[in-house]
């Protein structure tokens, strides 16, 4: 049974400055109804309508919303007008739609561009998605069609003093489709098949926004050019606040230069309404996962100071992963910690009392807040593809997007919710995955071979 359910399409309107910025955004939560409208009748169709806002894909659900978030990059990619340009920052692609559809917009004249981790090629020897892709577009970076492989065990921007790094980036940008220009989808899935069928993702899908689109493509021309001597993380507003993406690595060694603790910093954990009655501040979170002690410090600090504090996650490290040294799995069930639930669940449906190779996770990265923030009653959204760790923030070549927005706030919080109730082991969370005595692969996905 679906665990997510579609609540009707509608056009997206233009944000508005006011009070509180927001911006009516459709609930979109499966590939269910299409984006190009025709009329009855033989008559002319009627331009597509692009949805700006949340999509989500649900493991649990029918094939369609498990292919959600991919259903909807492939009608982007297919609505491609000749001459525009797409381009892919993904850490791995692994999927024969996904490369047919990039292979399909080459031969009608789009330009596409496709920069990868090395290990979408390593990791996967036998899979011929990056030789049909190489076939396609070529490698010349000076080509308007290419694909593009970081080094080997290192992002594009990372500096090589740090050791090992991905580029782990998970977003897709197009110039113009049919019915929009300056397209930015920003994502937590890989174009891989579990992310699809055993991780909950998601997705922010902004047509229409040139300021966004402008700020992606200068980060997708630096990791091009692989420029890491003179990269600096940066940060880009746009939309009149609406929307903020911060581009990483960052290099520092302070809390002040970790982004995700600075967010948390902005909150205020009690306020009083426009009745004088007093609130707190919700901070609700979902990350696939969290060994940055420094974020779980913060959160058991914001639960401490009133706040209401519940986390999502499918692996942390601690001292049964780290030869007896705690983690952030002691430091999150301290008492007076958050709320928490485990999804790392590898049960195998199909054979009970078997494991599965590849469990059903939660691979989402986003803090929802509601509450006092920054000064102001505000709900908030930030999703992208950084996961709590160290690497994530100060190595790897990763993205994320805020949106101020009470609608998409509730979206994902809708999302949240149901995510919550479905998460297994749960509280019963003294488990070597959940723990990270048996970690899994960046992209959570295990090797077939």
């Amino acid at each position: 049974m679906s665990v997510f359910k579609p609540t009707g399409r509608h056009r997206a309107v233009s944000p508005r400055k006011g009070a509180r910025q927001a911006v009516a955004l459709a609930t979109v939560l499966s590939a269910a109804g299409a984006h190009a409208v025709s009329s009855a009748g033989g008559a002319a169709a009627e331009p597509r309508v692009w949805i700006e806002g949340p999509i989500f894909n649900d493991p649990l659900g029918t094939v369609d919303e498990q292919h959600a978030i991919r259903t909807r990059l492939i009608e982007l990619t297919d609505a491609a007008v000749p001459g525009s340009v797409i381009k892919v920052a993904v850490y791995h692609i692994w999927e024969q739609p996904v490369v047919d559809a990039l292979v399909r917009a080459r031969a009608r004249g789009v330009n596409v561009q496709v920069l990868l981790d090395e290990s979408s090629r390593s990791d996967r020897p036998d899979n011929t998605m990056y030789a049909s892709l190489k076939a396609a577009l070529g490698t010349s970076t000076t080509a308007g069609s290419f694909v593009k492989l970081c080094p080997v065990d290192k992002s594009c921007l990372g500096d090589p003093k740090f050791g090992a790094s991905i580029m782990h980036n998970k977003f897709w940008l197009f110039s113009e489709v049919e019915g929009a220009r300056n397209v930015v989808v920003q994502t937590t899935s890989n174009s891989t098949p579990s992310a699809h069928t055993k991780f909950f993702n998601d997705a922010l899908l902004l047509p229409d926004n040139p300021a966004m689109y402008g700020a992606y493509a200068e980060y997708f021309r630096d990791m091009v050019g692989a420029q890491w001597s003179t990269w600096r993380y940066r940060a880009v507003t746009a939309s009149n606040g609406l929307y903020k993406a911060y581009f990483f690595p960052r290099s520092g060694t302070t809390n002040s230069t970790d982004t995700i603790h600075a967010v948390l910093d902005n909150v205020r954990c009690t306020y009083k309404d426009s009745a004088g009655v007093t609130r707190r501040t919700l901070v609700r979170v979902a990350i696939f996962k969290i060994t940055r002690k420094a974020i779980a410090d913060k959160l058991v600090a914001l639960k401490k100071a009133g706040c209401g504090v519940s986390l999502v996650y499918a692996e942390s490290d601690s001292a049964r992963s780290q030869g007896g040294t705690p983690g952030t799995w002691e430091v999150l069930h301290a008492s007076g910690g958050p709320s928490l639930r485990c999804y790392n669940d590898d049960r195998d449906p199909q054979n009970p009392g078997q494991k599965l190779t590849t469990p059903y996770i939660v691979h989402n990265k986003y803090v929802l807040i509601d509450g006092m923030y920054a000064g102001s009653r505000d709900k908030l959204v930030f999703t992208g593809s950084q996961n709590f760790t160290g690497p994530a923030l100060r190595e790897n070549d990763e993205a994320v997007v805020k949106i101020d927005s009470d609608p998409v706030h509730d979206t994902y919080l809708g999302h949240y919710t149901s995510v919550r109730a479905v998460a297994w082991p749960g509280t019963a969370d003294r488990t070597n995955l959940c723990q990270g005595v048996k970690s899994l692969p960046q992209d959570g996905e295990r090797a077939l071979r």
